[in-house]
């Protein structure tokens, strides 16, 4: 399958610098350049993309005003967004993984270098190729959650629950924006994030959920006490562990080709909670999680998976699921609710 790529910057030297490493890519077509987001939408019928790559800063209009009259106007067509590393740059990225945009790429502070742009947007149209080659997503209905259900309903001691771990990729942000912003005030334990994605940014993603969270959302420090009641969310460039009542951080070499890496934090916290540990795998490109969660089913905690209808890529929970360490697959609406059910079951209500 060919990928119609469009091309959205202000800067024409950037338009040919992502023109040029988009021809290095196999299978990948630009249809068309445009200066800005209006530029942009006049041209989208004309065009015709799969995908677009836009800038966010551009005169006229930005690149988030235009992902939300694509993301309304035409749905079907992907969106990966060229950030700065700036905290104004990560930060406004993250406005535009909740609004769906399906992933970014940092800009290299090389400005002669296609090569990082290249290996970043073939990685990205990877994450297209799949989405685009599955089949329909077709709208769940409460018969096809409980064929979903891999173990008898009630087999899950909400009470027993002491902590919560998350690994998410491509994808990931809008969902884990969906669910902590679900995630009550009265939830008295700690939460754990793994997503993947770069350093810098993982501060701008942590202080955005922590503006739409009820408990207190933190990107995790070394040596950092745990405590009820906070989310921390692995840094960028650095694994999350726990080691007794302290997070972790460190470098050692990438698992699955990311860092932090998701099996890394399951089977330190799997060590830590035992029966006590509620896992979920979330939208993704590759395996990482899967490892984990037999460590954490080792030790009696309970795993659970998005379910392929709502991931953007299906890959890390399809992969948790074919391991045989699954034991609910859900919706992240859910998802949340069985984080609801742990408040109301330990309160008695």
């Amino acid at each position: 399958m060919q990928i119609r790529l469009m091309v959205v910057d202000d800067s024409a030297f950037m338009r040919k610098i992502v023109s040029d490493a988009a021809s290095k890519i196999d299978g990948v077509m630009v249809v068309g350049t445009a200066r800005n987001g209006q530029d942009a939408i006049d041209n989208i019928e004309r065009h015709r993309p799969d995908v677009i790559t836009m800038d966010i800063e551009m005169p006229k209009m930005n690149g988030i005003d235009a992902l939300k009259i694509i993301k309304e106007k035409h749905p079907g067509i992907e969106v990966i967004m060229l950030s700065s590393h700036s905290k104004e740059g990560s930060t406004v990225t993250m406005e535009a993984l909740e609004m769906g945009a399906l992933d970014f790429i940092e800009k290299s502070s090389d400005r002669g270098d296609t090569n990082f742009i290249t290996e970043e947007l073939e990685e990205k149209l990877k994450v297209f190729d799949l989405i685009s080659k599955s089949p329909r997503k077709e709208k769940r209905t409460a018969e096809d959650s409980i064929k979903d259900s891999l173990l008898p309903a009630g087999s899950f001691d909400h009470k027993k629950v002491k902590a919560i771990v998350i690994g998410a990729s491509t994808g990931g942000p809008k969902v884990l924006f969906e669910i902590v912003r679900s995630l009550p005030k009265e939830l008295n334990l700690p939460v754990f994030i793994v997503q993947h994605m770069p350093k810098g940014f993982t501060k701008s993603f942590a202080e955005r959920l922590d503006s739409e969270c009820a408990l207190k959302v933190l990107e995790a420090e070394d040596n950092m006490d745990i405590r009820s009641g906070v989310v921390y969310v692995a840094p960028g460039d650095h694994h999350m562990v726990i080691e007794g009542t302290k997070v972790r951080l460190n470098q050692k070499p990438k698992l699955h080709g990311v860092r932090p890496a998701a099996d890394y934090l399951f089977e330190s916290a799997s060590v830590k909670y035992g029966k006590g540990l509620l896992a979920v795998i979330l939208t993704g490109m590759g395996k990482d999680g899967a490892s984990g969660m037999i460590s954490i089913k080792d030790e009696g905690g309970y795993n659970l998976a998005q379910n392929k209808e709502t991931c953007v890529v299906y890959g890390m929970p399809g992969f948790a699921v074919s391991s045989g360490v699954v034991d609910e697959i859900l919706t992240p609406e859910e998802i949340s609710e069985h984080i609801l059910k742990i408040v109301k079951v330990k309160n008695g209500t």
